[in-house]
């Protein structure tokens, strides 16, 4: 019997740190070949490369050099360019990751073609479709043949939705297990340190969701939002390229620029960004995996969303979900730096397995 071909597919930060595990727990067994294509949806060498060096991944065998663009237009360019080398490869699988438009853009160049599709991080559900990923979300799910299901909320999400039980396998956080795997190496970087900051006196800022950013009223109540949280603590804050782009157009950064105690900075690698948010007081985020990956280390995190698709990480993690404003998100701050700050507790099967127990179904399955 020949080996099981697996096509892992990513394209953006949040699918490196979960591509990384799946290729080392696949590269364990004699019984699988693993191809990693690179979409080039994220392309900037702060959002792309660096992770690649942190993580330890290997240069991509393919890489498609899509670039940024519209919605459409990207999902476009990553489906011409994708199908191309489907037919030419003819894996047995193609394993995409996440909710990025690289994830739901292969996924459906394979189900056309009649190739099967393995999703994780399947069943996630904001319940809010203006969220572009939602739609990514909805339709990887349903043209997958695989599901691998992070919490237990994936699970009754699917069956509500009518994806058979046995197509489904609830694996744990491929997120945790880069996390476990890199944590020490994060810690021994003492990026705090080495920003002069002290350990529980400070705040990690991350923000770019377009309903957060892409508008000047948004953008105004962020500057707000930072400005307050900057005359209580330091604050750090690794500006995302489409913050930055929008600030400028609305000519806000200068402004942003000057705010006492708010220390900005590119965005950073991996390693780097794991050392200051295991040390931070605090996290404010508008990101996905920030509120696992905070709730894995008992970090109180502030997201400032109407909703989480990742319910787990309110119900038992750290999270908590706040509005865009200032004046809420300072009385929450208040009560973390007074120690008052949400407790929670690691969900199951975030152990840093989860890519073994992914590879040991595709063995059993072949």
């Amino acid at each position: 019997m020949g080996a099981i071909e697996l096509m892992c597919v990513a394209g953006a930060r949040p699918n490196f740190m979960k591509v990384a595990p799946l290729l080392r727990a696949f590269a364990d067994s004699p019984r699988i070949r693993a191809t990693l294509v690179h979409t080039g949806q994220h392309y900037d060498p702060n959002l792309s490369q660096v992770f690649f060096s942190d993580l330890g991944i290997p240069p991509p065998d393919i890489h498609l050099n899509v670039g940024s663009g519209s919605h459409a237009q990207q999902t476009a360019r990553i489906m011409q360019a994708f199908e191309p080398v489907l037919e030419e490869k003819k894996p047995d699988f193609v394993v995409v990751v996440g909710d990025v438009n690289s994830t739901v853009a292969c996924s459906l160049v394979a189900a056309k073609l009649c190739y099967r599709v393995a999703h994780v991080e399947a069943g996630l559900r904001s319940f809010d479709r203006t969220m572009p990923e939602e739609i990514n979300r909805l339709l990887t799910d349903q043209l997958s043949d695989l599901l691998f299901v992070s919490e237990e909320s994936g699970l009754a999400n699917l069956a509500r939705e009518g994806v058979p039980a046995r197509a489904v396998h609830l694996v744990g956080n491929v997120m945790i297990d880069t996390l476990a795997r890199f944590l020490s190496s994060a810690r021994a970087r003492k990026t705090p340190e080495r920003l002069g900051l002290s350990p529980k006196n400070f705040c990690l800022a991350t923000l770019h969701r377009p309903a957060n950013v892409d508008g000047r009223e948004g953008l105004l109540r962020v500057l707000a939002l930072l400005e307050a949280a900057g005359q209580r603590l330091s604050v750090v804050f690794p500006v995302h390229p489409r913050t930055r782009a929008r600030l400028e157009e609305h000519g806000l950064w200068e402004r942003l620029s000057a705010a006492r105690g708010v220390r900005l900075c590119e965005p950073l690698g991996y390693l780097d960004f794991l050392s200051l948010m295991d040390e931070a007081a605090a996290v404010v985020t508008d990101s996905g995996g920030v509120q696992e990956e905070t709730t894995y280390l008992g970090v109180p995190c502030l997201t400032l969303r109407p909703n989480t698709e990742r319910p787990v990480t309110v119900e038992l993690g750290t999270n908590e979900l706040v509005p865009l404003d200032p004046v809420l998100v300072g009385e929450r701050l208040e009560r973390i730096l007074r120690g008052q700050g949400k407790r929670g507790s690691v969900p199951p099967l975030w152990d840093g397995h989860a890519a073994e127990r992914i590879r040991d179904v595709f063995l059993k399955i072949f």
